[in-house]
């Protein structure tokens, strides 16, 4: 008997499907893949952490099918060439369905494995393009595209009628394809960009970058990347005196910034998933995680809990364990999830997903501001 999507996010009050009395467990791999340790391992902090929960709670309501889940943990550090590495090491552990990679320079290559070996594939945070355009079968995510997120930058940014925009990358494939969607949509407002400049990943030293922005004297820096980057940049600028405002994708909005930026973090604006932990609906779940000690705030840890959910309810919804039929059951089907509905279309993407505009703030907090 196939069973909604509500009874898996509400988890303990209703089983997938209860064990037969008498036997023994039959188990669901589900490789979580993404970066424990490295520079962004805040974020497969909440990968990780959202992906437990969901795993925990199904398996407290009976399993899925009476078969338990089993989480199978590798750390990808967020690079390319280790992200190839375990992918081939879950292939060869048995490993069918992933949540995962997290950087997109890491989920691309990964996801070629994957299709190549029948595993289907959840990202929870990547949100390149490019993924999801070469037709694959097995590969799905559950959070927004770049081409979604870089217009809702780039609007609000020209909304507040600036005359010169920077814009800054650190010319890896998600931060490169975040800040050229937000040149692309500045451009269509006519605003003019100053200079659109790559860095180095890791590097520490930016102070020729920022003499760079001082000298086009603009008022808005958009910088496409990750925290420990735009962190020392923020510091450095406030340093050298410049006023201008910065803005950033969600790969910055982690509480680490403030602790490399400072006082400079604040007023950073940040385009991120919307709160999903403060929705009503989901309040029993958030519950849980506070129980736990855990934070659930963090914008990929309920991205993270849908993606398993999703792999739970494509195999009961299909009665079957072959991830080409829990593909089809996914893109044919309506989910409810903690992120909201999940309807898919043919290329693995969500059909619609929602990015909010906010206001950071040196304590690490943030405020909605469109």
């Amino acid at each position: 008997m196939k069973t909604s999507i509500t009874k898996l996010a509400t988890a303990v009050g209703a089983s997938v499907a209860l064990m037969a009395a008498g036997q023994a467990a039959a188990e669901i791999k589900i490789g979580i893949a993404g970066p424990m340790t490295g520079p962004v391992a805040q974020y497969g902090d909440m990968q990780f952490s959202g992906a437990h929960m969901a795993i925990e709670r199904i398996n407290a309501a009976g399993g899925v099918n009476g078969e338990e889940v089993v989480a199978v943990e590798v750390d990808d550090v967020c690079d390319p060439k280790q992200a190839v590495t375990v992918a081939n090491r879950l292939v060869n552990e048995g490993v069918r369905y992933v949540v995962g990679h997290l950087c997109s320079s890491s989920t691309q290559p990964a996801s070629d494995i994957y299709e190549d070996e029948g595993i289907l594939m959840i990202t929870p945070a990547s949100t390149s393009p490019e993924i999801t355009n070469r037709g694959y079968e097995l590969v799905f995510r559950t959070i927004g595209l770049d081409s979604m997120q870089g217009p809702v930058a780039g609007s609000y940014i020209a909304s507040q009628k600036p005359e010169r925009v920077a814009i800054v990358h650190d010319k890896q494939q998600y931060g490169e394809g975040i800040a050229t969607a937000v040149r692309d949509t500045l451009k269509d407002s006519g605003i003019e960009i100053a200079m659109f400049e790559g860095i180095t990943a890791g590097d520490k030293d930016f102070s020729s970058l920022v003499t760079k922005i001082k000298q086009a004297d603009v008022d808005y820096v958009y910088f496409g990347g990750y925290h420990p980057e735009l962190g020392l940049i923020l510091r450095q600028a406030r340093q050298s005196d410049v006023d201008a405002k910065f803005m950033g994708p969600e790969g910055v909005g982690n509480k680490d910034i403030n602790t490399i930026a400072g006082e400079a973090a604040e007023g950073l604006l940040v385009t991120l998933p919307p709160s999903f932990d403060q929705k009503e609906e989901n309040k029993e779940l958030i519950a849980a995680f506070d129980a736990k000690g855990e934070d659930p705030s963090g914008p990929f840890v309920l991205t993270s809990y849908a993606a398993v959910q999703l792999i739970a309810e494509g195999i009961a919804q299909a009665d079957s364990k072959d991830p080409y039929d829990v593909a089809q059951t996914l893109r044919s089907g309506s989910f409810q999830t903690p992120i909201g509905t999940v309807q898919y279309d043919q290329a693995g993407d969500m059909t619609s997903f929602e990015f909010v505009v906010y206001e950071w703030h040196s304590d690490g907090s943030k405020t909605p501001v469109n």
